[in-house]
């Protein structure tokens, strides 16, 4: 069971985006997948539900109870993504973290959002099994527009961080569609979504060897 835990402590940096579409990305790829969703606002849970009926489908746990959610995993569990509630810093996540296997953490390109992520990168660092690198966190600069100047300075300056940038989402209101239908981008085969979905490949290859 490889258990990725999505957190962010900046409040709309994308963290459910994220969960939601890595758990479906999974799902269609055949493991059965579980959603925990600790996010006080439950986004993941909605739209877990309303992908239900799907052959995909992806079992949500509340976690609002930090200690109870493993006790709620299915025995047969292979994929969990953990939608972390926003704000929290890494003593927060500590029931979490302890038993995640990646940390993805998603990032928006201005320097305010950046700044504001330090202070948690920061407090990760002091993680044991991080700060020894048996525990990989990845950055996610989300809603990028790479063809600005804006995203492409944000990029860079990630980049001089000790963690690594795995992945580059470029900015689309798809993601507000599709998560109101509880779908995905790789529930589609689509030309207009193929560029996306290739934003998230190496992010899903890191996940992999993670």
């Amino acid at each position: 069971m490889k258990t990725i835990l999505v957190a962010s402590s900046k409040g709309g940096a994308g963290k459910s985006t994220l969960a939601t579409n890595l758990a479906a990305y999974f799902a269609l790829d055949g493991k059965r997948t579980v959603l925990v969703d600790a996010d006080p606002q439950h986004s993941s849970t909605r739209w877990a539900e309303r992908r239900a009926e799907m052959e995909s489908a992806v079992l949500p746990i509340d976690a609002s109870s930090k200690r109870a959610w493993r006790a709620w995993l299915p025995d047969d569990a292979e994929r969990v993504v953990i939608d972390a509630p926003a704000g929290s810093m890494a003593d927060d996540l500590q029931h979490f973290i302890e038993h995640a296997d990646a940390i993805v953490v998603p990032v928006l390109p201005s320097a305010m959002d950046i700044e504001a992520t330090v202070g948690f990168l920061n407090s990760l660092s002091k993680v044991s099994r991080v700060h020894k690198r048996q525990l990989p966190v990845g950055l996610v600069v989300n809603r990028s527009k790479p063809w600005t100047n804006t995203s492409q300075q944000a990029v860079e300056m990630l980049k001089t961080w000790p963690y690594p940038v795995v992945a580059q989402l470029r900015d689309t209101q798809a993601y507000v569609v599709l998560a109101g239908l509880g779908r995905s981008l790789f529930d589609y085969r689509s030309a207009q979504v193929r560029d996306h979905q290739a934003d998230w490949d190496p992010l899903l290859k890191w996940i992999k060897k993670a």
